[in-house]
């Protein structure tokens, strides 16, 4: 779309558990929460919950979008992503990689960080993962004047769902705009006070 190729484009994701075979090897990595439940950012977080999901957007430049008088719900300013392979495994994410691909979004969006007040995180429930993505997230955002920041993850509510979480939870926060309020973050009871 940024290169014109393409006015509209439908972005969608599945995730299925059709088979024991991934299940069995998440379970044997060490990866899964016992309680089959993601307590993301919580001191009982013990590894993520699978779920199914299946989503699906329609996305269309903003100016076609405007022209043709259709109803916008939301509007994708900038992304990034990067991926350098050089952590110690999947269940140890590289700190310093995600704070340079937030900053890089933000620039690519031309946006400041202080004009935000929530980030929706990946936040698996992981006891590792989750300190590393917080941190980053508040190398990012910290010092801040006003209001606190506020985090949330919306895999407390229904899962991981592995590959469509990533549109799991831009379907969470275009809704949370809609509403005008955050979903809470089910189960969270005792934040988890590790941090680097």
């Amino acid at each position: 779309m940024r290169m014109g190729d393409c006015e509209t484009a439908i972005v969608a994701t599945a995730n299925m558990v059709l088979s024991p075979e991934l299940h069995v090897m998440a379970a044997k990595s060490g990866v899964l929460s016992p309680t089959g439940t993601c307590h993301t950012f919580d001191a009982s977080a013990d590894g993520y919950g699978r779920a199914e999901g299946v989503n699906a957007i329609y996305i269309k430049r903003l100016s076609a979008a405007l022209r043709d008088g259709n109803t916008i719900r939301g509007v994708v300013r900038g992304s990034a992503v990067n991926a350098s392979g050089r952590t110690p495994g999947i269940s140890l994410p590289s700190g310093e990689q995600q704070e340079v691909v937030i900053r890089k979004a933000y620039a690519n969006a031309e946006l400041e960080f202080a004009g935000t007040d929530y980030v929706e995180c990946h936040g698996t429930g992981t006891p590792v993962g989750d300190p590393i993505e917080v941190n980053a997230v508040g190398s990012c955002f910290a010092p801040r004047e006003g209001a606190p920041l506020l985090i949330g993850s919306v895999k407390t509510n229904v899962g991981h769902s592995e590959g469509a979480s990533g549109l799991t939870s831009i379907l969470k926060v275009v809704t949370a705009f809609e509403k005008g309020k955050i979903p809470p973050s089910h189960g969270v009871v005792n934040i988890n006070p590790k941090r680097e």
